[in-house]
């Protein structure tokens, strides 16, 4: 990945310029975000909620009569906050992959705006976060299935290019189903309801359906082999007028991050009160070996990534040209890593594989009163579900890993095996639930089944 020298210099004139034109000037910020998509939460919800933007902005200086007005706009999905930047009345925007390439795109169609992709928020390296979800009780198992059905999805979103993706490898053309453009609430409410086939959305709501009862997985983003992430982008005037703010919004983020990262349960507690997404769903994104790794940095594998995705969008003929080296920058960071003390490219070189990452984690009960307890191996899980459950006590979730990519899992929602040696295997897929069974010469049971196997009478 290369950068135009333009970056650095623009930045540093960019600066210079700043002595005579911030002083007794209110520098109005103004950031379009998604209260629910958890993937933005570290540059949305927590930065907003915590004031860790204010805590950032430069006070001294070139800045030490500035006064700031900052505003928070929240969206269901990116499209909307792109045309918001596009009509000056956002300055940065928080959003998915896809939305972030046609935010780029978009802007270089122009004659004279532009957007800077300066920051990630988080990824999941196998592509985990975007989902395709049908009615809990529908006869619906694989993607296959959903030729001649209707399938709805935020269009313009991350879940609306993965469900492309995921039709195209299947080679299923748009013909061969019925797309339908719904909001995130509409399309889950439509799925509750058995209103609609199917519906792809982004994180979490995938994970809301399967946690309130309402909606099955049938495809993870995990299947499409692309990592999934979010970003910031940024008007490219105001960047160039405010580089310091860009910096000071860059720190919020990684100080975001490692707030969430020092005591997970209280985060998830917090954030359920800001989001209204339920804690228990929060925490299958945000604890250790959950699906979202926090990382702000711009790493190679992710520019090819976003690079794939807009040819994804090309085949489609559903966007403009985006040059990505005139688009993606990474001064910003640096800038802010170095005001931070923290080495960017020693974060930068390190990618986070669930399934080497989360090999030998625990599994996890949610007990209502008591909290959350690990558990080692599969034998003292069962174990220990089968006496709570017996005295009925009240659990709020269950955590299991996916034996094929290491993803974290509802143990409710999972695949469950019992191999021929008596062994326990979960599974996001039945598919490879089934092989794996048949392998093993054991058989799928279900979640019941397992715990039913370790009660005791009496």
């Amino acid at each position: 990945m290369t950068f135009p020298p333009l970056r650095s210099t623009f930045l540093a004139a960019g600066m210079a310029t700043l002595a005579s034109t911030v002083s007794a000037e209110t520098i109005t910020i103004a950031i379009g975000h998604q209260s629910m998509c958890t993937d933005t939460y570290t540059a949305g919800i927590v930065v907003k909620e915590l004031g860790l933007l204010e805590q950032n902005l430069p006070t001294d200086g070139k800045y030490a009569d500035a006064e700031y007005d900052v505003s928070w706009a929240d969206y269901s999905s990116g499209g909307p906050i792109t045309n918001q930047m596009m009509a000056n009345k956002l300055n940065f925007g928080v959003m998915g992959d896809y939305p972030l390439i046609v935010n780029g795109a978009k802007f270089q169609e122009t004659d004279s705006l532009r957007t800077l992709y300066v920051a990630g928020t988080g990824y999941n390296l196998k592509g985990s976060g975007n989902s395709i979800v049908v009615p809990v009780d529908s006869d619906i198992y694989s993607i296959d299935q959903l030729v001649g059905k209707e399938v709805s999805t935020p269009v313009g979103s991350a879940a609306w290019g993965m469900l492309l993706k995921a039709m195209q490898d299947n080679n299923i053309s748009t013909a061969d189903y019925a797309l339908k453009n719904q909001s995130p609430a509409v399309g889950a409410a439509n799925i509750a309801a058995g209103k609609i086939d199917a519906h792809s959305d982004f994180c979490p709501w995938s994970e809301i359906m399967e946690f309130r009862g309402t909606g099955r997985k049938i495809y993870d983003g995990s299947e499409t082999g692309v990592p999934y992430l979010h970003g910031v982008v940024v008007r490219q005037d105001f960047a160039e007028e405010y580089p310091e703010v860009v910096e000071a919004f860059i720190k919020a983020v990684y100080q975001a991050g490692e707030w969430i990262r020092s005591d997970p349960m209280q985060a998830v507690t917090e954030m359920e009160g800001w989001t209204g997404v339920e804690k228990e769903v929060l925490y299958l994104y945000f604890s250790k070996g959950g699906h979202l790794t926090l990382d702000p940095t711009i790493k190679t594998a992710w520019v090819d990534a976003l690079k794939f995705d807009h040819s994804v969008l090309v085949a489609e003929k559903a966007i403009p040209p985006l040059d990505f080296g005139a688009w993606i920058t990474e001064d910003y960071l640096k800038a802010a890593y170095t005001d931070l003390g923290v080495d960017y490219e020693a974060e930068k070189a390190v990618t986070v594989d669930p399934k080497e990452n989360n090999a030998g984690l625990p599994m996890e009960i949610w007990h209502a009163r008591d909290g959350i307890s690990d558990y080692p191996d599969m034998t003292t899980f069962l174990t220990a579900l089968a006496e709570m459950t017996s005295t009925g006590a009240k659990l709020n979730a269950t955590y299991v890993y996916d034996t094929e990519t290491g993803l974290k899992l509802f143990g409710k929602t999972a695949f469950w095996v019992k191999a021929g040696d008596d062994s326990y295997a979960t599974f996001l897929r039945k598919g490879e639930a089934e092989s794996y069974a048949t392998a093993h010469s054991g058989a799928m049971i279900t979640f019941e089944d397992a715990i039913a196997d370790f009660t005791t009478e009496g």
